[in-house]
């Protein structure tokens, strides 16, 4: 009997071997389903910090988890509740079955279900059924072969990516994100046993919709943990009392039309790492918005902060708003889009001339009616000041002294220096002209901002990025460090707006033409920003200047970035600091280049009318204005004399005729000038 009860044995254990090898083949046969789920492109601030995500192509909220930051806390109470064998078993808790199955008989219904951890990642990621004997059996299977194939932690993170949270939340972090506002890395007991409960019933348990089935299955978790000591007992009484999210909120949206920038450039990458910086992000839209909203109905608005010695964008606001509403068109990002600069281009071009020894910050230069063939370039309040400092030109914006020094550099000249500076200019059509100086070119908010960094790093700054993985880049040199240090220390003299403190930066405001774009552009020691306001269809904004709408969101944008202003850099050691009597003679005065061969400094000009004027005469005279020579005068229109022996400088001629006519005047030393006019 003993030798036949041995034999029984080993046939029972042959049995077994067998049954257990059959099994094993039966789970090494598992066709696993896919386990790399796609999820949301997430665009990161220089921190890590979310800045923006975007949904899965079914609209479902599954952003990738990273285990690692998720609370330990939650995740441990996760494993005590729903698996608290789950480090232990192979994918099955035998002994979790038998007591659902012993509870099923005593209450005469189902109280607590045996899944595993491992098999409700089974079932999530086939989306299968959990009632079924056919769908409970297959997640016995699914959940096997997982456990052969992948670590704990990995089927843990699963679970933490595809468990089902409410409406289109996937995953720990969508749910955190969502109900909460913040990352899973830090939850307390209320909220993590929330997040235990919802996946076992995710729409009726959705505490915005649900609240008190929502509430009893949390306090019900939170009982559970306290009965078995993984919470104290006044934990469980305040986290019981814990108000529930009553809505879910919306995901982060920061720097909306950069993300998409991102995204759009590089579309394989499921996460681009930036170097802006959320909190200044998030305070500079808010700035933007309240800016455009008080700057009246359908202005937009658009801001870029840089780190000018690294090159870093720290903050980039493509407009007032993320969408159409008001008619603002906020879709549309104005830190890219082409407009005309206005005066923002006047200091790279006395830059220029400084180098080529034009000008000094303190020549005179006179400020009055000019011509350049067609070509009559006005001041902005039509106004002309006579003689003054290049100093004060710049300050003031004057346009006709920028056009004298624009026509002695040559347009190709300022071209190329923007093309150095990493800005890409736009030309209306043809070759440049003198117009450029005054806004006659195309230009983008980032381009102003890529110029206005190399004169704040000494005339070579760095080119913008906003990768974080992107190298850095230095620009072309555009003019000489002292000429960026004069440019810049005669900016800085500009009056600031009210409230603001004066000589903290160098900044320069620009009006387009029609008053359709609003400018102002500065930089201290260490940053530089940009501010556009206008409207994103090109229409004019009635009464709207650089000066007034503008410069006063620069300012306040410097102080939301910062609470103090880095120094402006010293003087480079090459620096000329004279008043105009100590200057060498050929720069006390703006001459141009050819004037050996003009008139001499004391000869007449005709200041009124300006050749190339055209002038409506009332009546049977035209009124002549003069400055300098030595009367008596003679005056010729069209080759015959008109009047002599003239002793003021303001005068009337007879109307010489209908159409174009050449104006002389004549001093006593046979000096002379000359204007070609038209009459109507």
């Amino acid at each position: 009997m003993k030798r036949y009860g041995f034999i029984i044995l080993a046939c029972l254990l042959f049995v077994g071997a067998g049954l257990r090898d059959a099994a094993d083949r039966w789970i090494d046969a598992t066709r696993l389903p896919a386990t790399l789920a796609e999820t949301s492109v997430e665009v990161r601030d220089r921190n890590g910090e979310l800045l923006r995500a975007y949904t899965v192509g079914d609209g479902i909220w599954r952003l990738n988890p990273d285990a690692e930051r998720v609370d330990p806390g939650f995740v441990q109470m996760l494993v005590r509740f729903e698996d608290k064998r789950f480090w232990e078993h192979s994918g099955v808790d035998p002994l979790a079955f038998l007591r659902a199955a012993g509870q099923a008989i005593w209450n005469g219904r189902p109280v607590s279900g045996g899944s595993t951890l491992t098999m409700q990642v089974a079932r999530l990621l086939e989306d299968g059924s959990t009632g079924r004997w056919a769908g409970k059996l297959r997640q016995i299977r699914v959940a096997m072969a997982l456990e052969r194939r992948l670590s704990k932690a990995q089927i843990l993170t699963l679970y933490l990516t595809h468990a089902p949270y409410g409406g289109n939340l996937e995953g720990v972090r969508a749910a955190t994100l969502a109900w909460f506002g913040k990352e899973p890395n830090r939850l307390t007991p209320a909220e993590s046993a929330l997040l235990i409960a919802l996946p076992q019933s995710p729409e009726t348990r959705r505490p915005d919709r649900f609240a008190p089935n929502a509430r009893a299955a949390r306090n019900r978790v939170l009982n559970r943990m306290q009965a078995q000591g993984e919470i104290k007992p006044d934990e469980a009484q305040v986290a019981m009392v814990a108000n529930l999210p009553s809505q879910m909120r919306p995901f982060p949206q920061l720097a909306a039309h950069l993300a998409d920038r991102a995204r759009c450039n590089d579309r394989p990458a499921r996460a681009h790492d930036l170097t802006v910086d959320a909190r200044v992000q998030g305070a500079l839209e808010t700035l933007v918005a309240n800016a455009a909203r008080r700057a009246g109905p359908r202005v937009s608005a658009a801001l870029l902060v840089a780190d000018h010695h690294s090159g870093e964008i720290i903050a980039s606001v493509g407009s007032a708003t993320y969408d159409s509403i008001g008619g603002r068109q906020g879709f549309v990002d104005m830190t890219r889009a082409v407009r005309s600069p206005g005066s923002t281009l006047k200091p790279l071009i006395y830059g220029l001339a400084f180098d080529q020894g034009l000008v000094h910050p303190e020549t005179l230069i006179h400020d009055g009616p000019v011509a350049f063939g067609g070509y009559a370039p006005q001041n902005f309040d039509g106004e002309f000041r006579g003689d003054v400092r290049v100093r004060d030109a710049l300050q003031l914006s004057l346009n006709i002294p920028v056009v004298k020094l624009t026509n002695e550099l040559g347009p190709a000249r300022v071209m190329a220096a923007l093309r150095k500076s990493g800005a890409d200019p736009q030309l209306p059509g043809g070759a440049p002209g003198l117009a450029i100086s005054l806004g006659g070119i195309g230009l983008s908010l980032h381009d102003l901002v890529q110029l206005y960094a190399g004169l704040a790093q000494g005339g070579a700054g760095p080119i913008l990025r906003v990768e974080q993985d992107t190298a850095p880049q230095g620009s072309g040199r555009l003019v000489s460090d002292v000429s960026a240090w004069q440019v810049g220390h005669i900016l800085a003299g500009l009056t600031p707006p009210p409230g603001a403190p004066a000589g903290a930066i160098a900044y320069k405001t620009g009006t387009s033409y029609g008053h359709r774009d609003a400018w102002a552009i500065g930089y201290d020691g260490q940053h530089v920003i940009g501010v556009w306001m206008g409207r994103a269809d090109g229409t004019p904004v009635p009464g709207a200047f650089g000066g007034d709408l503008a410069a006063p969101v620069l300012f306040e944008a410097f102080g939301r970035l910062k609470p103090d202003f880095d120094p402006l850099p010293p003087p480079p050691a090459a620096t000329l600091i004279l008043s105009a009597a100590e200057l060498p003679l050929p720069l006390r005065r703006f001459r141009p280049r050819d004037a050996v061969f003009s008139s001499p400094k004391d000869a007449p000009e005709l200041v009124f009318p300006p050749s190339g004027a055209q002038l409506l005469v009332s009546g049977g005279t035209v009124t002549l204005k003069l400055r300098g020579g030595a009367a008596p005068f003679t005056v010729l229109a069209n080759g015959r004399p008109v009047a002599s022996g003239l002793r003021s400088r303001e005068f009337e001629i007879p109307y010489p005729g209908k159409g174009y006519s050449t104006l002389v005047v004549v001093d006593t030393a046979g000096l002379s000038d000359r204007v070609t006019i038209r009459l109507d």
